[in-house]
């Protein structure tokens, strides 16, 4: 590859092209490609690099304080939840197209986070769900995850405290940039605010 290929690579920023390309051409050669099939795979694997950065930048940006998954819940540990339930429900997912909202309520170490946190990044892919309820009614954990699922998806996320939220806006509003903050907000597919 020649610095000018290089250079237009990096500039386009199809950085798994510029990463493989002796062995795109290699497997073309091996597999005798016509041009349009190898076209074809290269954009399919750029395709999947650009999905997989976009996901990860989107993560990045959701600022969720810990990452946890739904496949990795310890069901063995809580005995007193109704696994079966739990997982019906998160595979039909149908609340969130009928706008329902769950409330995990539960002591400390029951697995709310966790819960909540699978079920938010499953929340990021399909839509948006708001929470309400009493301190530790599982809130954070329970959207946590539900912003973790959405931008693994596709969606576009945020994790924001309230103070921190209140704080932006009296500072937007003093600065005279509060449509630009509420616009931002707003824009989010799924935006988690918690009371810390």
């Amino acid at each position: 590859m020649d610095e000018e290929l290089t250079k237009t690579l990096k500039s386009l920023r199809l950085w798994g092209l510029l990463a493989h390309w002796d062995e795109y051409l290699t497997l073309a050669e091996q597999k005798d490609f016509s041009h349009v099939r190898l076209l074809r795979h290269v954009l399919a694997e750029e395709s999947k690099i650009h999905a997989a950065n976009a996901r990860k930048l989107r993560l990045a940006r959701a600022q969720i304080p810990e990452p946890w998954r739904m496949e990795t819940f310890p069901f063995d540990r809580q005995p007193k939840l109704d696994k079966k339930k739990i997982l019906s429900l998160y595979d039909a997912f149908d609340f969130i197209t009928k706008k329902q909202n769950i409330i995990w309520v539960g002591p400390t170490g029951s697995g709310k986070t966790s819960l909540a946190t699978g079920f938010l990044i499953e929340a990021i892919e399909r839509g948006l769900t708001i929470w309400v309820g009493p301190t530790g009614s599982g809130k954070t954990s329970l959207a946590t995850g539900f912003l973790i699922e959405a931008i693994e998806r596709g969606l576009t996320g945020r994790f924001v405290t309230f103070p921190k939220l209140v704080a932006e806006l009296f500072r937007s509003v003093a600065d005279h940039s509060d449509e630009k903050v509420l616009k931002k907000y707003l824009s989010y597919d799924c935006l988690v605010i918690d009371k810390w």
